[in-house]
């Protein structure tokens, strides 16, 4: 990790960041052993150390004898600016943003940040999540919609594949064999609160670059979340119709609730 880099995104220059992290390890130092041990030529470690002593981050403790502010001081200092620079922009920006009834559609990019708007939606949710996942993207988001179940949200489920009935209301979809190749993917589908949706199919050869729906759209999360309660009708009548088969009684209470959850 390059922490220097890191320190730089706190408004440390090149110089600066590498100077404290040199003193940091090596103090109390002058500046000719800080230019050697840091590499920073001479002719520009004492303008370096001046700035960072203007800035409250370095300290000449003797005339030519530096050291540096603790890394947990500096760290509550940067953690209050942060903070405080934070509050004063969403004041600002609150201010500024134009009020608009319209809701747009955003594309996330990639598994990866796919995964982390789902683990932030599901973090979030207060009452209900209907999800339509397949097992592997189901068993990496198992824990966030656990501890949803914990602080009382509904779980409506349609599994895209053999997985446990850990829900009360869960169904499997009843071509999970098939899915992937009908798809070309696997579809996520993650609809939270009826106010929030994550939606699309990852593609099979396109896991890192295929586009996903992120969207608090009224129109498009309630189309959304309907799709999902009608594959639960479309499990209960694949089974009846096609199957020859009653639905259990489990099933029937499960029809029941998705029937007047509208």
């Amino acid at each position: 990790m390059d922490t220097a880099a890191l320190l730089r995104d706190f408004a440390f220059s090149k110089y600066e960041s590498t100077c404290y992290l040199t003193l940091l390890a090596h103090h109390p130092s002058n500046g000719s052993q800080l230019s050697k041990l840091s590499g920073i030529a001479r002719s520009r470690i004492y303008d370096v150390l001046r700035t960072l002593s203007r800035k409250g981050v370095v300290f000449e403790i003797t005339p030519g004898q530096y050291v540096p502010l603790p890394f947990e001081e500096l760290k509550k200092r940067l953690r209050s600016q942060f903070e405080t620079n934070l509050t004063l922009l969403e004041d600002t920006l609150n201010k500024a943003v134009q009020k608009s009834d319209h809701e747009y559609l955003f594309t996330i990019n990639g598994y990866k940040d796919v995964i982390a708007k789902a683990e932030d939606i599901i973090g979030s949710v207060k009452q209900e999540l209907y999800l339509r996942l397949f097992p592997g993207t189901w068993q990496t988001l198992e824990g966030r919609i656990a501890d949803a179940v914990t602080r009382g949200v509904g779980v409506r489920m349609v599994s895209m594949g053999v997985m446990p009935l850990t829900y009360d209301i869960q169904v499997v979809h009843p071509h999970a064999d098939t899915l992937p190749d009908t798809l070309g993917g696997e579809s996520i589908d993650i609809i939270a609160d009826k106010s929030e949706a994550l939606v699309g199919i990852i593609e099979a050869d396109q896991k890192d670059t295929t586009p996903i729906i992120w969207t608090r759209n009224r129109w498009f999360v309630t189309a959304n979340r309907d799709s999902v309660r009608h594959d639960f009708y479309h499990c209960f009548l694949n089974k009846i119709y096609d199957r020859g088969e009653q639905l259990s009684a489990r099933e029937k209470k499960i029809y029941e609730f998705i029937k007047k959850d509208d």
